[in-house]
């Protein structure tokens, strides 16, 4: 290994299953930047367009199936599995010619791709010390908002190029070719080769004893019986909705309301996640920064999450504004301040619970996130004729600071006999 890489493994497998995080991402955000053109080819209403959205919500939100299966399987083999599946089923979605088919595509992929969040959270866990989980958290999570900048320009240079469906094959094949590279490269810390003897001690220095975990599986029951579950899956259940009206609902905003076309989409529509980006490494930044100045790890990270849901206030004018850039504007901040909080309160599943719940327990937070999502979404669908986007941009804001309370009156620090 080149010297200037010594002692940097653990930073290169984050990156790479960011890497994978970016297909997941870029795979389920095609839909959405081919929506306006395919809801007009194959005649879908907004209303059915919720209902495929739903579907997707729907099974993503097992999640916790997801992370027992990467408990027991293992990482490295268990998410190849789920990649390779997503891909295909991405590629599956060009032969779609009606509402029905798509939906029960956005089901399938939905189960498959719920297996990333689980994974992320399981690699930070087990390849870094307690300190530096919050910035491997947020280089992980970078890939969720990237893979959805990429989104408008690829999906956009595909339809205008080739066809709809085009595009959903070639991101598809991304997929496959990622899984390669996984299984390549990627390996537990205990098991890779590459892994220096100082690496592995610094790993194993800073993890924390009360959570390495005695190799036992957790029951979903008892995961449920834990305080802290509940302190995480609530404010996500408020805090995600979110992140999917950007995902799936911003393109068809910008046509329908704010009249963009589809190359004016490919222009505009990847920047709320290029500032998504800069909110993954900002959060873990602002934790850092309060460690330094003598504020506990928790009250950190709490502190990070509650400084994003007040500037996730900006996104309730977004239907004010006269200005189609100001919308993007306060979009964009909107994912800034999104990623900002969201990267903190996942991550806390790695500081709060013992190594071997943290799949599980990642995975049921983030059924609850997507339940809230599948709410959201449905809700959009539903009312957006009658009412409009704007209730539901105030309505976002209002969210997280009530996740941001939650979030501080729930959660208790472990303490090294009590990690419940």
């Amino acid at each position: 290994m080149p010297k200037f890489l010594a002692n940097t493994l653990r930073w290169q497998m984050i990156t790479l299953i960011m890497l994978g995080a970016v297909i997941n991402y870029l795979t389920r955000s095609t839909l959405a930047v081919a929506a306006p053109t395919l809801l007009q080819e194959l005649q879908i209403t907004t209303q059915e367009y919720s209902y495929i959205t739903a579907a997707f919500q729907a099974t993503i939100m097992l999640q916790p199936l997801c992370g027992y299966l990467l408990d027991v399987i293992g990482l490295k083999l268990g998410f190849a599995i789920f990649a390779t599946a997503w891909s295909i089923i991405c590629m599956l979605h060009g032969l779609a010619t009606n509402w029905q088919m798509l939906a029960v595509l956005r089901g399938a992929l939905g189960l498959a791709e719920g297996s990333a969040n689980p994974a992320g959270m399981k690699a930070v866990s087990e390849w870094f010390p307690a300190r530096e989980r919050g910035m491997a958290g947020g280089i992980y999570n970078v890939g969720a908002s990237f893979g959805s900048m990429l989104a408008p320009p690829l999906v956009v240079w595909a339809i205008l190029y080739y066809n709809w469906q085009s595009a959903f094959v070639i991101t598809g094949a991304l997929g496959l070719i990622w899984v390669a590279a996984w299984l390549l490269l990627y390996d537990a810390p205990k098991k890779h080769r590459r892994l220096s003897l100082d690496e592995a001690r610094h790993i194993t220095a800073g993890q924390e004893a009360h959570l390495q975990g005695d190799g036992t599986r957790p029951s979903i029951l008892s995961v449920l019986k834990m305080r802290n579950f509940w302190g995480i899956a609530l404010p996500r259940f408020l805090a995600d909705p979110a992140w999917g009206t950007l995902s799936f609902w911003v393109p068809l905003y910008l046509t329908t309301v704010r009249h963009f076309d589809l190359a004016q989409i490919a222009m505009f529509a990847w920047l709320p996640f290029l500032a998504a980006d800069l909110g993954c490494l900002f959060g873990p930044v602002v934790v850092l920064a309060l460690q330094k100045r003598g504020v506990r790890l928790i009250d950190a990270r709490r502190g990070a999450f509650t400084l994003g849901a007040c500037m996730m206030m900006g996104v309730a004018f977004v239907g004010f504004v006269d200005s189609p850039y100001a919308a993007i504007a306060l979009l964009s901040l909107a994912g800034f301040a999104h990623q900002t909080l969201s990267v903190t309160v996942i991550t806390m599943s790695s500081d709060l619970f013992r190594r071997n719940e943290v799949a599980t327990v990642a995975g049921m937070c983030g059924t609850f996130g997507n339940l809230g999502l599948l709410i959201f979404s449905l809700l959009i669908g539903g009312l957006m004729a009658s009412v409009g986007y704007t209730p539901f941009f105030v309505s976002l804001a209002v969210l997280d600071l009530v996740a941001a309370v939650l979030l501080w009156t729930l959660v208790r620090e472990p303490q090294p006999a009590d990690t419940k």
